[in-house]
């Protein structure tokens, strides 16, 4: 993960993020394709506050690296890209695990809303650019210890868990 600022800065006196937050904790994260299997490190995002600044004023996105949105329950997923600085590429994974939509290259700093269309249980930032060059696609099945549907071994749940052999 590239250098970040260490803690919050809240110049302005507004509450409003004004730096980059320190790095979260991270968990493995798989998406399994059509293409193989992709594998990440991903930071969790998990109080109101980090889920609000999530990836601002970072510079860099490595591609093997990311940020995942866990809901309490599946819900409407709505994100923008006010001050974050790359583009980022926004799946919406559903409460089954599966990818339920992929909104790609997210442009950096607008203030456009980018909704899942529906419920889903989590959103995951990664890379701009990246789903199209790895053939990550809508219902591809995503594995990590953080996502609430999957059992103890990251399945999800209906999924067929491949042997090892």
């Amino acid at each position: 993960m590239p250098a970040v600022v260490s803690s919050m800065a809240h110049a302005d006196g507004s509450g409003a993020p004004t730096a980059a937050q320190p790095t979260l904790p991270q968990e493995k994260l798989s998406i399994r394709s059509a293409d193989g299997t992709h594998d990440f490190t991903v930071e969790l995002a998990k109080t109101p506050h980090e889920q609000e600044v999530g990836e601002m004023f970072r510079t860099n996105v490595p591609a093997d690296q990311g940020m995942l949105f866990v809901w309490d329950q599946p819900q409407q997923s709505d994100m923008w890209m006010e001050n974050t600085l790359v583009s980022l590429d926004i799946v919406f994974i559903g409460a089954d695990g599966r990818i339920t939509s992929i909104t790609e290259n997210a442009v950096p700093q607008s203030l456009a809303r980018i909704s899942s269309h529906g419920p889903v249980a989590a959103t995951l930032e990664l890379q701009g650019g990246l789903t199209a060059k790895l053939g990550i696609t809508v219902g591809d099945v995503v594995m990590s210890p953080a996502l609430t549907h999957t059992p103890a071994h990251g399945t999800p749940a209906g999924v067929p868990t491949p042997h090892a052999g």
